[in-house]
């Protein structure tokens, strides 16, 4: 417990900041699937619609459900799921620096804050 901001507030920001990056990377997928599904197949996942409208359908929708906390613990689990993919592709795939996957690593770790402590926090279903 912390002296100045509890565990459960702490959860909550972390839920809502997650939440807020994934519809704000989610919002101009979701707005063009056939671009999305360009860059999906300029990155080698095949076939590129399938799987860019499954990223731009979870991160849009899956990022309002942890902004509200509908089943955030699912959804931070796709979330990692995503998060650990790109970290790997990255890496192996391209020669891209630290600094272009570092950010996905920090957006896993929340993930995995989220899967193992909660949601927080006025979370729809806390326990999920």
């Amino acid at each position: 417990m912390s002296i100045f901001i509890s565990d459960g507030l702490t959860l909550t920001l972390i839920r809502l900041v997650l939440g807020i990056v994934m519809v704000y990377y989610g919002i101009p997928k979701i707005k063009d699937l056939k671009a999305n599904a360009d860059n999906f197949v300029k990155m080698g996942f095949n076939p590129g619609f399938f799987w860019g409208t499954i990223v731009a359908l979870l991160e849009f929708f899956g990022g309002i459900a942890i902004i509200l906390g509908f089943y955030s613990g699912l959804i931070a689990i796709f979330f990692a799921i995503q998060m650990a993919v790109g970290v790997i592709w990255k890496i192996t795939k391209t020669d891209k620096p630290f600094t272009d996957w570092s950010y996905d690593v920090i957006l896993l770790m929340l993930c995995f804050v989220i899967i193992a402590f909660g949601p927080g926090l006025y979370a729809i279903t806390p326990f999920i």
